[in-house]
């Protein structure tokens, strides 16, 4: 547990009232890496147009972007434990915008493998982020709102992801697609000029950001934000000799993982999905409009949550949303049409609390073993590189439209964290 007193203002912990400051900084955090995080569900599109590839390749980008989180999870707690909370996203939003700049010449060559590499980058500083805002934020106030807080911030970050496809299909997907027999009849300098035509819209957003990220580490090193101590730091003995004795943290890892599998499977199959003929029939540019519905649903749903937590059980209500999310998406494979389009729109409302309120829920009663656990539940993110790249060979296989019954069996076993799998020794 981290602890505030009296004659140390500036260290987070134990405290009456949150420090709105400092919450407001980080929760800054959270709409950034939001908003570039769903870029992904417009690129994919778009590379797969560009680079003729099909579903399971296509889905290489969430496989390398979030199995970054895995990779450096644990070297980013190792980090924080070196140099701090502060420092540590310092650092992340410097590594943010070194893989945003990346970006650039992958689109000027153009190459597959330097987007997967600046991905890559990007992703690692997300993760420095995730280990370190998220138990920050958890800490920032009373204990008992941890929950309420952290949704609040999750919400910002939903900002960011309703905002993100909207903005990114205008000024992304501006090149008309060729259809694949046209594809075939050009000559090499002739698809060469065509893969630059089409990525050339990728330059400017990245650029952009690169800069800003940079520019907000530079205001964040001279921003006072206070410290988190940790209190009994020596005190490893006993029940919390070792974080995987936690059952509770261990079931929530596993949450996390397919948690964030099936948001991002759904959000990185809308735009083809919803091109299907007997689903939507959108373009692409038409399309990723209605990916920010979805990623809206999660905002709408944060701030609703936010309240609602502050009077339900946070384990009661997660269920509750896990188990509508299942018959939300079991019902759009079940038909087609705008039926189908808009229930699988609508499980972003009921994704909203979910990260947050199993992220709470897995690292209650830790005690100095927070640290530890916030990195292993970041280190589950992974679950956003296995569960799409699995949907995708899957739907190479059966076909897009009922490759979603893997989100659903995601959600059911979130239901059964919720209500039974969270409970733990006082």
């Amino acid at each position: 547990m981290v602890t505030i007193s009296s004659n140390e203002p500036g260290t987070v912990g134990t405290a009456t009232s949150t420090n709105k400051a400092a919450m407001a900084m980080v929760t800054t955090l959270f709409f950034m890496w939001g908003f570039l995080t769903v870029l992904n569900d417009i690129l994919i599109p778009l590379l797969k147009q560009t680079f003729s590839l099909n579903y399971a390749e296509v889905m290489l980008t969430q496989f390398v972007f979030f199995s970054a989180y895995f990779v450096f999870a644990l070297p980013s707690g190792k980090l924080i434990e070196l140099k701090g909370y502060k420092k540590a996203m310092v650092v992340g939003l410097f590594v943010m915008g070194l893989g945003c700049l990346l970006m650039v010449p992958a689109a000027n060559v153009p190459a597959f493998a330097l987007f997967l590499a600046g991905l890559i980058v990007l992703a690692a500083g997300m993760t420095v982020l995730q280990v370190s805002a998220n138990p920050y934020v958890a800490v920032l106030g009373p204990e008992k709102t941890a929950s309420s807080r952290l949704n609040l911030a999750q919400a910002f970050n939903s900002l960011g992801t309703m905002i993100g496809p909207y903005l990114g299909g205008r000024v992304i997907l501006t090149a008309a697609p060729l259809a694949a027999a046209v594809l075939a009849q050009m000559t090499a300098p002739e698809f060469h000029a065509y893969q630059l035509a089409q990525l050339a819209p990728i330059k400017l957003p990245y650029l952009v950001f690169g800069i800003i990220l940079i520019a907000f580490a530079v205001a964040m090193a001279l921003f006072r934000l206070p410290d988190m101590a940790a209190e009994h730091k020596a005190d490893t003995s006993g029940k919390h000799g070792s974080v995987w004795r936690h059952r509770h943290l261990v079931l929530g890892a596993l949450a996390i993982f397919v948690y964030v599998g099936a948001e991002v499977s759904i959000g990185s199959f809308l735009v083809n999905y919803l091109g299907q003929p007997y689903i939507g029939n959108l373009a692409m540019k038409v399309a990723a409009g209605y990916v920010s519905f979805y990623w809206g649903g999660a905002m709408v749903g944060r701030f609703v949550g936010s309240a609602l937590l502050q009077k339900i059980r946070t384990g009661t209500l997660l269920g509750i949303f896990a188990i509508v999310a299942s018959l939300l998406v079991c019902a759009s494979m079940l038909t087609t049409g705008h039926v189908a389009m808009w229930s699988i729109i609508a499980v972003g409302l009921f994704n909203s609390i979910m990260f947050p309120s199993i992220f709470t829920l897995s690292i209650e009663g830790l005690g100095p073993l927070t640290g530890e656990g916030s990195g292993i539940l970041v280190a589950a993110i992974v679950g956003g590189a296995i569960i799409p790249e699995l949907q995708g060979v899957i739907a190479d296989r059966i076909g897009i439209h009922h490759a979603f019954f893997l989100p659903a069996l995601c959600y059911i076993y979130i239901a059964y964290f919720a209500f039974r799998g969270s409970r733990h020794e006082a």
